[in-house]
């Protein structure tokens, strides 16, 4: 059996933001992440301007993700458009960018991380590996995204009746989707499902859709699914124009809305872990980093015990965001109301600000300090 204070599962957003802060603290602990390299997570791949703040507080410069900005938000439907300008300028990164440059400044900085190491269970003697070995530790930082980890799944009432899945494709590089995108987030809305898409720090189009799998079933497979929605969306089809060759990536049953709301000693649940906001929000990784920094700053301040108030606290703080975009996805995701939703965004554009800004959770660390 090995031992460590504290005990890091995960090397995304979440992870790699409380492994930052540890490190600045000079705490030991240690980050395991089960792949050997770095991957590209499917994501919305979007950074509002709160996230980016809390990545500059974490020494990272957000010229290193993307140099170019998202200043304008485009609600679709069908033919029908609203736009309004973000509250402040945003990004759009890929996972793959983002969490390098993540773990680089984990590093730098001493961390002590361990790749290509699967954590398969937990229970009171520890977190069992691959291989066999124990993991024992004072404090867990649960930083596993949507992947479950046996002995410490979510509950059962995350799963909708008809859940989410979400699917990505990529749209290729070039100076004709770039004159088409620049600068802007749009949000595609359709019968049961929605389409975020912005360019990438590559020029390349992050296309990623939640779809219900009732639409899914219906439509015989995801690339039947493709064709029906643009089929129904002519601003859909004209962006799918441009898309790249490769796979269709695909996650499921991702649950919306659910949020945990009570802790237990020595266990910080972040990111996913903690909260799924519906994507539309744009807020996923912001609540990955978020989570990290808070979780990380509880645990230097009171050590282990402190994992129940930050997660009663973490919870406290989502309820608001979480609310308002499911009653966002909610109207977006059927058609009757959509449509007088995209018409009344277009008449008030403040409401896109508005939106925008309510569905965001406090990230700094003097967010976290003044939340305490």
């Amino acid at each position: 059996m090995r031992r460590t204070p504290a005990l890091i599962i995960g090397g995304g957003p979440a992870g790699a933001a409380t492994a930052i802060m540890l490190a600045q603290a000079r705490l030991p602990h240690l980050l395991i992440e089960r792949t050997a390299t770095t991957g590209d997570a499917l994501c919305g791949g979007f950074l509002s301007w709160r996230s980016l703040d809390s990545l500059q507080s974490l020494g990272i410069d957000p010229e290193t993700l993307n140099p170019n900005l998202l200043t304008t938000a485009r609600l679709f439907v069908g033919d029908q458009l609203a736009q309004a300008p973000l509250p402040r300028p945003a990004r759009g990164v890929s996972r793959h960018r983002l969490d390098s440059v993540m773990i680089a400044r984990a590093i730098a900085l001493g961390a002590n991380i361990e790749r290509g190491v699967d954590a398969r269970g937990w229970s009171d003697q520890g977190v069992r590996l691959q291989d066999g070995t124990v993991l024992a530790a004072d404090a867990i930082f649960l930083a596993t995204g949507k992947r479950d980890l046996r002995g410490a799944t979510r509950p059962p009432e995350a799963q909708e009746a008809d859940p989410s899945l979400g699917l990505r494709v990529r749209l290729a590089a070039s100076p004709a989707l770039h004159r088409l995108l620049d600068g802007a987030i749009e949000l595609h809305l359709f019968d049961r499902g929605y389409v975020g898409l912005n360019l990438q720090e590559d020029g390349s189009g992050n296309f990623c859709l939640a779809v219900h799998r009732s639409r899914l079933i219906e439509a015989g497979g995801p690339e039947p699914l493709l064709a029906s929605i643009a089929a129904e969306c002519p601003r859909i089809a004209e962006r799918l124009a441009y898309r790249a060759p490769g796979a269709i990536d695909a996650v499921a049953n991702v649950p919306y809305g659910w949020r945990l709301r009570h802790g237990v000693p020595g266990m910080f649940r972040l990111g996913d872990q903690a909260a799924v906001i519906p994507s539309l929000a744009g807020e996923g990784m912001g609540i990955a980093i978020a989570s990290g920094i808070r979780a990380a700053q509880a645990y230097t301040r009171d050590g282990a015990a402190a994992a129940p108030d930050f997660q009663h606290r973490l919870a406290r703080d989502l309820a608001r965001p979480l609310a308002i975009a499911g009653m966002i996805r909610a109207a977006a995701e059927r058609p009757a109301f959509a449509r007088p939703l995209v018409t009344i965004a277009r008449t008030f554009p403040l409401l896109i600000d508005i939106a925008a800004r309510l569905t965001r959770i406090d990230h700094s660390p003097i967010d976290a300090s003044s939340a305490a």
